[in-house]
């Protein structure tokens, strides 16, 4: 799916363990009852319970019972619910320009972040620009978050760790100005990719998002085709209200993928299954602790097993 990363990481199933232990463990004692009415009652109520949410959850339990008399025994039956759990996060990718499309990348790839205060934005930013630097590329980062004086000292920060660019203003400043001298400055310095930071603001904020708007229009007017990728980055423990904020960003914006961060401290990673089936948003990404390494591309059969693991 990603030319950005070259290798697999263990992090991921490592990162679902609280989600794993709390609820999907006990799928599979389940299923050694077989398939009765209770055995539908208390897998319906984990999944709600993991936050996999009410619509998601519905889906899923109306396709098993659906094959239910062609499962014989409890094998088949946990092998049956992964298919339709893969099958709920196989959402296409190609919504962007970047993750999933074909032919080479736009030079620069402009990537915008977006999410609401406290979600990790600065942090995955650092780790993607991270794996680009990786793989050779020349990146340039947008301070444009010119809220939090913190945010344009993070990301400073991450530029200097990884050798990034930072394009930034003082506290305070235009955030589509910044925007626009960070797409100057990558244009200038023949820079692979651009990716803009912004400020976190409550979904429910009218002034805040349109301010979001503007900033996406900035960077349409320099360059026409970007950005080419609209990353929302959404914080697991928020269980359902992830969802609710990816409703308000994707009709602001026009969302393409979505980062799953803090995973590895949420019981609640069963959102997931609901951002990909109520919004048909892609995950492209998986946040799995606090280093540079530390974002995993989102394998959906991966994602599964290590939730179903026993």
């Amino acid at each position: 799916m990603l030319r950005l990363f070259g290798r697999r990481t263990p992090r991921t199933s490592e990162a679902l363990e609280k989600t794993r232990r709390a609820w999907f463990s006990r799928i599979g004692g389940l299923f050694q009852r077989g398939l009765d009415e209770s055995v539908w009652e208390e897998l319906e109520e984990l999944l709600l319970a993991a936050d996999v949410g009410a619509a998601t959850t519905a889906l899923v339990l109306d396709r098993l019972k659906a094959r239910s008399r062609s499962i014989s025994g409890p094998d088949e039956a946990l092998s049956a619910l992964k298919d339709e759990l893969v099958a709920v996060l196989e959402v296409d990718g190609r919504r962007g320009q970047l993750w999933g499309s074909e032919g080479p990348w736009p030079k620069p790839a402009v990537v915008l972040v977006v999410g609401v205060n406290g979600t990790g934005k600065t942090t995955t930013i650092g780790k993607l620009a991270h794996a680009f630097r990786s793989q050779g590329m020349k990146v340039v980062m947008g301070a444009a978050d010119t809220f939090r004086a913190a945010a344009i000292d993070q990301l400073r920060q991450w530029g200097e760790r990884i050798g990034a660019e930072v394009v930034a203003h003082q506290q305070g400043a235009d955030p589509g100005a910044v925007a626009y001298d960070a797409l100057a400055a990558a244009e200038s310095r023949g820079a692979d990719v651009v990716i803009i930071d912004t400020a976190g603001r409550l979904h429910t904020k009218t002034n805040l998002m349109e301010e979001l708007r503007k900033v996406y229009r900035v960077i349409q007017r320099r360059i026409p085709s970007a950005p080419h990728e609209v990353l929302l980055v959404l914080d697991a423990t928020t269980g359902q209200n992830a969802l609710q904020q990816a409703r308000y960003f994707n009709e602001a914006v026009g969302v393409t993928g979505v980062v799953l961060a803090k995973l590895d401290g949420s019981a609640k990673g069963g959102v997931v299954f609901a951002v990909c089936h109520e919004l048909g948003l892609p995950v492209l990404f998986v946040g799995t602790g606090e280093g540079p390494d530390d974002l995993a591309p989102f394998d959906p059969q991966e994602f599964v097993e290590a939730l179903l693991a026993t």
